[in-house]
């Protein structure tokens, strides 16, 4: 199969960067491991994180359709309140992470309504259920990528004018022998204040392997205790406050120990004396709120578990032989069974008992058999060693006495968040720094040697630190788009990503273009930019 861009990977960046690219006219296969497109958001279930200027600007046009279209999906087909339905912003889970908490189903149908057209003009070919398995090379440039059927075994080589690497791992850096790092670089490497003395390739950020729950009072649904459920109710990092089955766990930018709760369809009274944000559990990723539904249309509210008693800590998911990375990742699963049923049979509750047996795993929100999402939540991947490296001094709020971020002149974007890093393989806790918003560097997006493979995911040219804060929904999305409209842009004017980036007149062009898409290159004059 021959096209213009060949995407590999259909989470957020992967769809982003097909519909740039087709946008432009290209033709585009896009091909994705699982059976569902949209990555974190959907297959792994994990609620968009946002920054607070979300509904105003700091993102893309297309991301911003996207946000809209989950909305616009709830009030033409659910049977919303009258209040929620008249909601500019409406929120249909009412989750604290987000301002917009919402079923994956929800989501991969809008994103599968996005790719529609281009489908039906026979410009994108969507290949579920395939994964990359080999690559060929001439020199710097790759000249094919073979993706194997996972139900059929059947394989098929693309050949493509460039190559987008939108995996949830970076799976094509090895393949195509693309220079690259992994987990913590040295303080050495890079000066960052928060990097180790000596650098730690298989140190990563913790997988966690995310469920969805409801409660029905009265009802038992207590799964089958798993046989190893033993070991990981007692397993406690020497840095934990205690078991990390329970609901005292670290906060992040302090490391202070701090008590969740978990209480079931609660009111705003138990919030003001408890705490809500983070604190609560219950509301804290929920993505169905049945108050904003018409009394009976849900019996109950459904709440994702993506928090950190579930990170998985006891090796990575990659960059290990494969033996290895199938344990860890049945570890994750393993891990995340037992944390249910610690919740169903032992957790505290409010009322001085212990568990909830109400609780009902809802493998239906992703369609799977064992109950849990498609995929686990992966939080950092490989990354290229790229024309330029984002570090820690260029976003860190406490190293830029300016209080803006570092400028680029070949910004392609921009993005705000915290970084944020979850508890490591390598036995470290959180790392948690205050961050300003910043923008998305061209010279991020270029590997120093290949020529037409570009990242366009959570694999750009950051270090393990600045990951923390480049790796968010809007964020991947961006890259993603920045991509795919610079593999079009460079087809279209026989050109390179490295002329782009090094002549003054072709980047200027591309701005141009990324900026008549609606890609925002810097934040308003209230942030500095």
């Amino acid at each position: 199969m021959g096209v213009d861009v060949a995407v590999i990977g259909g989470g957020l960046g992967g769809v982003a960067a097909a519909l740039a690219a087709a946008r432009h006219g290209m033709t585009v296969v896009l091909t994705e491991e699982t059976d569902w497109v949209g990555g974190q958001i959907t297959a792994q279930g994990v609620p968009s994180d946002e920054h607070p200027w979300i509904e105003q600007f700091g993102c893309t046009a297309t991301y911003r359709s996207f946000r809209d279209g989950i909305r616009d999906y709830y009030r033409r087909h659910y049977p919303l309140t009258e209040a929620a339905r008249a909601a500019r912003h409406l929120n249909p889970g009412g989750g604290a992470v987000s301002r917009i908490c919402a079923e994956p189903r929800v989501a991969l149908a809008v994103l599968e309504a996005m790719l529609a057209p281009h489908r039906a003009a026979g410009r994108l070919d969507l290949r579920l259920r395939h994964r990359p398995v080999a690559a060929t090379t001439d020199g710097d440039t790759v000249t094919s990528v073979t993706v194997q059927d996972e139900e059929t075994g059947e394989r098929l080589t693309v050949t493509a004018r460039y190559v987008l690497d939108a995996t949830e791992t970076g799976e094509l850096l090895p393949l195509t022998g693309t220079e690259y790092v992994t987990g913590f670089e040295s303080q050495d490497d890079t000066g960052e204040p928060s990097a180790p003395a000596e650098g730690q390739p298989l140190n990563m950020q913790a997988v966690s392997w995310c469920f969805a729950v409801d409660h029905l009072e009265g009802e038992d649904h207590t799964i089958d205790k798993p046989d190893d459920y033993a070991l990981w109710r007692e397993f406690q990092p020497p840095y934990w406050p205690g078991p990390m089955f329970g609901l005292v766990a670290p906060k992040p930018h302090s490391l202070e120990p701090v008590q969740r709760t978990f209480e079931p369809h609660h009111d705003e009274e138990f919030n003001r004396r408890y705490g809500g944000g983070d604190i609560d559990l219950w509301q804290f990723r929920r993505i169905i709120a049945r108050d904003n539904f018409v009394p009976g249309a849900f019996r109950s509210d459904v709440v994702i578990v993506n928090w950190p008693m579930i990170d998985y800590l006891s090796g990575p998911v990659f960059e290990v032989d494969d033996d290895e990375a199938a344990l860890h990742l049945e570890g994750a699963r393993r891990m995340s069974l037992s944390f249910l049923y610690w919740m169903q049979t032992e957790m505290p509750r409010m009322d001085g008992g212990t568990g909830l047996p109400g609780l009902r795993l809802r493998g239906d929100v992703f369609g799977t058999s064992h109950g849990l999402a498609k995929y686990p939540y992966i939080r950092e991947s490989r990354r290229i060693v790229a024309e330029y490296t984002i570090v820690e001094q260029d976003v860190a709020q406490a190293l830029r006495p300016e209080r803006t971020a570092k400028p680029y002149d070949d910004s392609v974007g921009v993005g705000s968040y915290r970084i944020d890093l979850h508890p490591s393989t390598g036995g470290d806790n959180y790392i948690d720094v205050g961050s300003l918003p910043f923008q998305i560097p061209l010279g991020a997006l270029l590997p120093v040697r290949m020529r037409n493979l570009l990242p366009a995911a959570k694999n750009i040219g950051t270090t393990h630190i600045t990951n923390g804060c480049y790796r968010l929904h809007p964020v991947e999305w961006n890259v993603g788009e920045a991509a795919g409209v610079l593999a079009a842009h460079c087809v279209a004017e026989n050109t390179t990503p490295q002329q782009v980036r090094h002549d003054e007149a072709r980047l200027r062009a591309y701005q141009k273009t990324l900026t008549r898409d609606g890609v925002e290159l810097r934040w308003p004059d209230v942030h500095g930019y």
